[in-house]
């Protein structure tokens, strides 16, 4: 009898367990894949903080050892008031971002009062607060938030829209800007974007203030002290990095942004106008942002850690480790906008004595 040859192929039940094994193995491997390149991402923003302090160290070391600022030394003898420096002291240095493809200097110019209008810049006071390190309140903004200032940046590439100033997980940033790493300007602006993005990486406030600013109060067994630099005639001269006690557990510059195990499917926070800012590192107890300390050392620090950090240092149940005493009041640095309740931390930000003082202790 003739043997009837079977054609090739595959029957509905055996492809069914073919699919199903793929389906298996793409569960599986998923996540490894997704965890590796997370990793890869953050190894990264580990690497620009690398090259940030390394630009810091320059930076010193043409500046007498001190921190980056924007304000002049003695803004201290006026006050800190803009108007006043102006028709008493002198025009600040203007706070440039850098020129444009078509040669326009872009900045924060301070002008048309007192000895600046002869310059004819075409600001205002208004940004006297990119001078200050950070305003103690009200909007919380300043110069801690601009590391791409012509005035830092010319220690990195010289661009204001550098790679190296932006985290790669900082997407909602990212979308808007990366577009502009390959231009060859110093800095370039377009409307349709609205407002410019600033860096993912911030500087410490705190470390850019003269200590006394943010003195422990002796009187005050939480360390909650606060002083306004306007009211010390050297208060907004910056420190040198001699003057850091504790090199290993004070931070110098920090992602400033929720970019570490970040809320789930949430990327801008919602209790800010224009549903467009990100959270910040201190708006979620599982945030753990990569830091840079004084010692150039790179890590990633928990919101947990810290304020576990800020209870121990102080047998008061307010802490110590970073000030309850400033404009920001005991919440903190914008955390009345955090994502859960857990939370309550400025490290990095108000840490308490300033470059004298610590953000973490160390082990328990």
């Amino acid at each position: 009898m003739a043997q009837q040859n079977r054609k090739g192929g595959f029957t509905i039940v055996e492809l069914l367990v073919v699919v199903s094994i793929i389906a298996l193995l793409i569960s599986i491997l998923l996540p490894s894949v997704k965890k590796a390149r997370d990793k890869g991402l953050e190894v990264q923003s580990a690497n620009n903080l690398n090259q940030l302090a390394k630009a810091n160290e320059t930076y010193a070391a043409d500046w007498g050892d001190r921190q980056f600022t924007s304000i002049p030394d003695d803004a201290g003898t006026v006050g800190g008031n803009c108007g006043t420096y102006l028709s008493q002291i002198a025009c600040p240095p203007q706070q440039l971002l850098g020129f444009d493809v078509s040669g326009a200097m872009w900045g924060y110019f301070i002008g048309n009062q007192g000895k600046c209008a002869p310059f004819g810049y075409p600001g205002n006071c208004g940004n006297w607060v990119v001078h200050l390190p950070i305003e103690f309140g009200g909007g919380g903004y300043g110069a801690f938030r601009v590391p791409g200032l012509k005035a830092f940046n010319v220690y990195l590439n010289g661009k204001f829209y550098d790679s190296t100033l932006y985290a790669p997980k900082d997407v909602v940033i990212l979308n808007n800007v990366s577009k502009y790493f390959t231009n060859s300007a110093e800095f370039t602006y377009s409307a349709s974007d609205g407002a410019y993005e600033d860096s993912s990486y911030c500087f410490s406030p705190a470390a850019m203030y003269d200590p006394k600013v943010l003195q422990r109060n002796s009187a005050n067994l939480n360390g909650n002290g606060f002083t306004n630099p306007g009211s010390l005639p050297a208060g907004y001269r910056s420190p040198s990095n001699a003057r850091c006690r504790y090199p290993s557990l004070k931070t110098r510059m920090i992602e400033h942004n929720w970019l570490q195990k970040p809320p789930p499917s949430q990327i801008v926070n919602p209790n800010f106008a224009g549903n467009t800012t990100p959270w910040f590192f201190n708006h979620g107890s599982n945030s753990a942002p990569y830091c840079l300390f004084f010692d150039g050392h790179v890590e990633m620090v928990s919101c947990r850690r810290a304020m576990q950090g800020d209870q121990r240092s102080s047998p008061q149940p307010n802490g110590s480790l970073w000030s309850k005493n400033t404009g920001f009041g005991a919440n903190g640095y914008y955390g009345g906008q955090a994502y859960d309740f857990l939370v309550r931390t400025s490290f990095h930000i108000l840490t308490t004595d300033g470059i004298e003082g610590r953000d973490v202790l160390g082990a328990e």
